[in-house]
């Protein structure tokens, strides 16, 4: 696994330096916005995998949610995280890999983190599992899934997906409350995207 993780973080560290980074659109995502804006129990563990520049956590955070966890596999956008948002508790800023992390936690905030794995049916699996893992009983799982053909070219990242192939996976230990197309994505991702609350089972 460490063997893992250390190729994970220096792909990840390269593609910040080298500014390779298309998913990232510079600000909060309008879906993940909107569910963030009717939740009203500020005291909500949360985490944010994969985070990168986690301006979903910049977003809770100043508007009073005090439990943040802020996940990424590389220093690099956990560090430029810590500057933009310099009172941000820095032990809520996690360095680690996903499939290390231990903890609990009411709510899981995906960004299109699945889609950022290689898509094997290990990785998957591995990534449904960990979320249960790290959920509450009854926590949820909410957020944004690329909806695009899977490419087969392994070097482009993020990959994408479709409803059915997600499902397929997520409800081996989640239920669907919602998974249907986004309807208000950002332009550059409209008809692309898919938003879903699952609660573990």
């Amino acid at each position: 696994m460490k063997e893992h993780q250390s190729t994970e973080s220096k792909y990840w560290t390269q593609r910040y330096s080298e500014n390779r980074t298309g998913w990232d659109i510079g600000y909060i995502s309008t879906p993940l916005k909107e569910y963030i804006d009717q939740i009203t129990d500020k005291t909500t563990r949360i985490l944010i995998p994969g985070a990168g520049n986690a301006y979903e956590a910049e977003y809770l955070f100043n508007n009073g949610f005090k439990n943040v966890f802020v996940l990424d596999i590389s220093q690099t956008p956990l560090d430029a995280f810590a500057e933009r948002v310099p009172n941000f508790p820095k032990s809520q800023l996690l360095l680690d890999d996903f499939f290390s992390l231990e903890g609990s936690y009411d709510l899981i905030l995906e960004q299109t983190f699945f889609c950022s794995f290689v898509p094997t049916d290990h990785n998957r699996k591995a990534y449904v599992k960990q979320m249960a893992n790290l959920l509450q009983p009854k926590g949820k799982l909410v957020g944004l899934w690329f909806d695009f053909p899977l490419t087969g070219d392994m070097e482009k990242r993020p990959f994408g997906g479709d409803k059915d192939l997600y499902l397929s996976y997520l409800q081996t230990h989640f239920a669907p409350e919602v998974f249907e197309k986004c309807y208000n994505s950002i332009p550059e991702r409209q008809g692309n995207e898919l938003f879903g609350i699952f609660i573990k089972k």
